[in-house]
C-alpha cells in the first residue's frame, strides 16, 4: 500500500507568521504520526522562511515513522542530512527564492552532480529520491546516478486532472513504468489531494509514498488534522 508522509512546512509558515511557537511543529510532526501518518517530511530553505534548520534537528530524534528531507542539495543542506540522518533525503532543484517546487530535475544534464550526491547519503545508509518530471528518460538516468527512488513532480498532474483523469496520468504511468522497469522505488508530490490522490494510486499502485502538506493542512482547516490525515489515508487502500 502506498504510504503517506505528512509535508509540515505550511505548520511552520504560520508559526514564523507571527513568532513565538503557536503552532508548535514538533508536536503537530507528533500529532500526525499519533493520527496516521506513516512518514513525516520537512523541506527546510536557506532563509528558514518555514521549516528551519533548528526544527529538523529537534524533531527528527523524536520521529517515529519514516523521516524525509528534501531540498536543494546545496552545502549547508548536505551538512544537515548528514548530522540527522533521515531515512529519505529527496534531492529537489529548487532555487533559493522558489516560493515551491517548481520543476524537477533535468537528470542527464546533471548526472555527474546528482551521482555526486548519491554517493555522498549512501555513505550515511540514507535512501536517495530524485525529483522529476514525468520524463521516461530522467527516471533512468536517475538510476543510472545510483538513486535508489524518483519522486514524480505531479503539479501538471493535478492541474489538468479535472479536464480528463486519463490523460492527465498518461505522462506520469508511462515514467511509473521505466522508473520500474529500472528498478527504482516511486514516489510522488505536489498538489495532491482528495479530488485527485486515488486515482493516481490506483493507477499507479506501486507508488511507494506520496508526500503532501499544502492541500492536507487547507483541508484541515474545515475537517481537523486527524480526519484529513484519515481521509488521506482512505484515498490509498
Amino acid at each position: 500500500m502506498t504510504k503517506l508522509s505528512v509535508n509540515i512546512n505550511k505548520i511552520a509558515t504560520l508559526r514564523n507568521a507571527r513568532g513565538g511557537n503557536l503552532p508548535d511543529v514538533t508536536r503537530a510532526a507528533l500529532d500526525c504520526e499519533r493520527f496516521g501518518a506513516q512518514g513525516i517530511t520537512v523541506h527546510p530553505r536557506p532563509d528558514e522562511r518555514h521549516i528551519r534548520y533548528s526544527d529538523v534537528r529537534t524533531i527528527r530524534p523524536l520521529v517515529s515513522t519514516e523521516f524525509n528531507i528534501e531540498g536543494n542539495p546545496i552545502e549547508s543542506f548536505r551538512d544537515l542530512v548528514l548530522e540527522v540522518v533521515p531515512d529519505q533525503v529527496t534531492l529537489v532543484p529548487d532555487a533559493h527564492d522558489a516560493i515551491t517546487s517548481n520543476a524537477g530535475w533535468d537528470v542527464l544534464r546533471n548526472r555527474e552532480f546528482l551521482t555526486q550526491m548519491c554517493s555522498l547519503f549512501h555513505t550515511k545508509g540514507i535512501r536517495v529520491s530524485i525529483f522529476i518530471d514525468p520524463l521516461p528518460e530522467m527516471a533512468v538516468a536517475a538510476k543510472e546516478c545510483g538513486a535508489d527512488r524518483v519522486e514524480l513532480y505531479t503539479e501538471a498532474y493535478s492541474a489538468q486532472y479535472a479536464a480528463g483523469p486519463e490523460k492527465a496520468i498518461a505522462p506520469y504511468l508511462q515514467t511509473a513504468h521505466a522508473a520500474r522497469q529500472a528498478g527504482l522505488g516511486l514516489n510522488a508530490g505536489h498538489d495532491l489531494n482528495l479530488e485527485n490522490l486515488a486515482y493516481f494510486v490506483k493507477t499507479i499502485p506501486w507508488t511507494d509514498e506520496v508526500s503532501i502538506g499544502h492541500a492536507i493542512i487547507c483541508d484541515a482547516l474545515y475537517m481537523g488534522l486527524e480526519k484529513t490525515i484519515a481521509a488521506y489515508r482512505a484515498c490509498l487502500v
